[in-house]
């Protein structure tokens, strides 16, 4: 089984890839048709969400840098 990997892309989508399911509030999967790779909308323009279809273009802005999440509260 692959690693499943979050890309968190500057000024548009999260794109998934590996072995994942992605299912709605009621745990229904959607039916991605066997693909490994799909982008996430984030900036809610997107007709098809949760997936993205480019609609960001020109309208979303957010420069992905990574950083270290404050410790887990106990």
């Amino acid at each position: 089984m692959t690693k499943t990997k979050l890309v968190i892309n500057n000024n548009g989508s999260v794109k998934v890839e590996g072995d994942f399911e992605i299912v709605d509030a009621q745990g229904n999967a959607y039916g991605l048709q066997g693909r490994t790779i799909v982008s996430l909308c984030r900036c809610g323009r997107s007709a098809n969400k949760p997936f993205c279809d480019g609609s960001h273009k020109g309208h979303f802005e957010h420069d992905a840098v990574a950083f270290e999440l404050p410790p887990k509260k106990v």
